[in-house]
């Protein structure tokens, strides 16, 4: 009979150091579960997953996992300066030396995965890896990604292709999860419903570059006549266990919604984005809002309209508004 192994209560989170958001979800990103990320391009899903990846590597008496993290970029998205950028300013005592902050580097191990194959090849090879090298985050951004560039859905059989890849990527996700108590994050894009004619599906496709804070999306024109939600359909949805929604608020704020959790009430944030990361506006906060529609998981998620758009490039930050380069490979 196989044995559970034995789990440290300290352990059983990953802080987010969103002190207000820990405190809702008991602790943090949940240890042996699988966490999406999802929001419209330029809300900071990158650069959630940026400034977690630093955490993991912080040892336990700082909210750490004191371990490495293995990091799949599915867009070209990933920037090992923003890496840098963020540890340094976010614990500028702990990060006090290049040393240091090479060190951190040396613990996220980095695969540039472009196809649904390669995906699932990579995560079906990394137990080992997860052993050898003390891994104690996954990463994937995005998993939509790759999904929409491969699958059309309007084709006959694409639906079913692309169901059997995502069902047998969550279960693997959710073995390796639950088998070495650590947590995996996803990110995930938007899609909306249009509202006139028949139930039409239209994608709004993620950017490489959502690490810049002026890049824009629309709904072609027709937002007012759909509903924005998460990508990747209701049976996605029922794989994960945690979702979180970046979406916008107004210049320069942003609001984190906790839409679906086991352990926490649908709750509501503020944050904005700094050079040390997200950043909450603890005066802001909400736990007692409720959501729209019927379930909190498919929660409609506000885009960006024209006019904020054209304020939001104006005013982007210029330390997190750079292109990442397409062509790194490694740290």
């Amino acid at each position: 009979m196989k044995l559970r192994k034995c789990v440290n209560p300290s352990s059983a989170f990953l802080s987010t150091t969103l002190h207000s958001l820990d405190r809702v979800l008991h602790g943090g990103v949940p240890c042996g579960s699988l966490t999406e990320i999802t929001s419209p391009p330029g809300c900071g899903k990158t650069q959630f997953c940026i400034m977690v990846s630093v955490l993991a590597t912080l040892p336990v008496s700082m909210g750490g996992l004191d371990g490495a993290v293995i990091y799949i970029d599915t867009e070209s998205a990933f920037s090992a300066e923003r890496l840098i950028e963020i540890a340094a300013n976010r614990f500028p005592a702990y990060f006090d030396s290049d040393e240091k902050l090479f060190c951190m580097t040396r613990s996220i191990h980095l695969y540039r995965e472009l196809t649904c194959c390669s995906v699932l090849k990579r995560i079906m090879s990394l137990e080992e890896e997860i052993i050898s090298k003390k891994v104690k985050l996954i990463i994937i951004d995005s998993v939509a990604s790759v999904v929409r560039k491969e699958f059309d859905t309007k084709l006959q059989g694409n639906l079913a292709e692309r169901s059997n890849f995502l069902t047998r990527g969550a279960s693997v996700l959710k073995y390796l999860a639950e088998e070495f108590s650590i947590p995996v994050i996803l990110t995930n894009q938007i899609t909306t419903s249009l509202s006139s004619g028949p139930s039409i599906q239209a994608d709004l496709v993620s950017p490489a570059d959502d690490l810049s804070l002026s890049e824009g999306s629309s709904v072609s024109g027709k937002r007012d006549s759909g509903c924005v939600t998460a990508a990747l359909g209701n049976t996605w949805s029922h794989s994960i266990n945690t979702r979180l929604i970046l979406q916008y608020q107004d210049l320069p704020t942003r609001q984190l919604l906790v839409a679906k959790s086991p352990v926490a009430p649908f709750s509501a944030f503020f944050y904005t984005i700094e050079k040390s990361g997200l950043v909450l506006q603890d005066q802001k906060d909400h736990t007692d809002v409720i959501w729209e529609g019927t379930n909190p998981a498919l929660q409609p998620i506000r885009v960006r309209n024209t006019a904020l758009n054209d304020t939001l490039h104006d005013a982007a930050l210029p330390s997190i508004t750079g292109e990442t380069s397409s062509n790194m490979s490694h740290l």
